[in-house]
């Protein structure tokens, strides 16, 4: 498994993964048992708290020319507070030259985001979202809804508990999901006829957030239940499968073609090239 980009995901919103940034340090709950951190020691790549830029990885995504959603950092975070604003420009910078994709950016640290993006154009194709675990942090919604972004999404995962006060004003797309290999105590499953099956509140945390979607008009995404593995507790809710996703490019006034791209960014793409050595 590659940890510095991969075409294919597991993770059932996204196409593909990119990691211009690796590693990161715990900021709330939702970080406990995370994932990221799991998979660096897996794979022995270092300490997961040694925050490490890779410039020379910044240009992977102009190597491809179907489009894709690309999820940015799934091993860090990109407004980590040791992130400098000029490499954040950087990974922003090549969303605009690859308008064919959609780069999925998800933050914790919603207060650096609304900080970063202050004066900042940011490409219809660059989605920016926020983790909220539980009714504590719904505040880093409001953040998010001051940043100025075609597409504003939020993931409840791991959803920890209720979010019935969260406000979906400006926010396009919800995912939720439970947590995987974590503490029994905070997973949305419980062990059940030789199986898993979703805890009874859990399936009114979910359903809160999906009402408020429909209510809203907001695309709603259950990516899984979660468990001792992703899969444990499948991805039914009420005997569906919620899937939505936000219109991807219905206010990009980018070109489409790779060869367009490749003709009318020479000069832009020579750019991002001298500042990665």
């Amino acid at each position: 498994m590659s940890l510095v980009m991969a075409n294919g995901s597991a993770i059932e919103w996204t196409d593909a993964t990119w990691n211009p940034v690796t590693g990161c340090t715990k900021i709330s709950p939702g970080c406990k048992f995370c994932y990221a951190e799991r998979l660096t020691l897996r794979f022995g790549r270092g300490p997961f708290g040694q925050l490490r830029l890779h410039p020379d990885r910044l240009l992977l995504p102009l190597r491809w020319r179907a489009p894709r959603r690309i999820f940015v950092n799934s091993m860090s975070d990109l407004f980590h507070e040791r992130v400098p604003d000029d490499y954040i420009e950087r990974v922003i910078a090549v969303g605009r030259l690859a308008p064919q994709h959609v780069f999925q950016i998800l933050t914790k640290r919603a207060d650096r985001l609304l900080q970063w993006s202050a004066g900042v154009k940011v490409p219809p194709n660059v989605w920016l979202g926020v983790s909220i675990e539980s009714a504590r942090y719904i505040w880093r919604a409001d953040r998010l809804r001051d940043v100025d972004a075609a597409v504003r999404f939020i993931s409840a995962e791991p959803l920890l508990g209720s979010l019935r006060d969260l406000d979906l004003t400006g926010i396009a797309w919800v995912i939720t999901g439970g947590e995987s290999g974590g503490n029994p105590a905070r997973a949305l499953v419980e062990a059940w006829d030789g199986g898993w099956r979703p805890k009874r509140e859990a399936v009114m945390w979910v359903r809160e957030l999906r009402e408020k979607c429909r209510r809203a008009g907001v695309a709603f995404f259950h990516k899984q239940w979660g468990g001792p593995r992703p899969t444990s507790g499948g991805r039914l809710l009420d005997g569906l499968v919620w899937s939505e996703m936000p219109g991807a490019h219905e206010k990009s006034d980018g070109c489409s073609s790779s060869r367009l791209i490749r003709s009318q960014n020479v000069a832009a793409v020579s750019d991002l090239l001298a500042k990665t050595r």
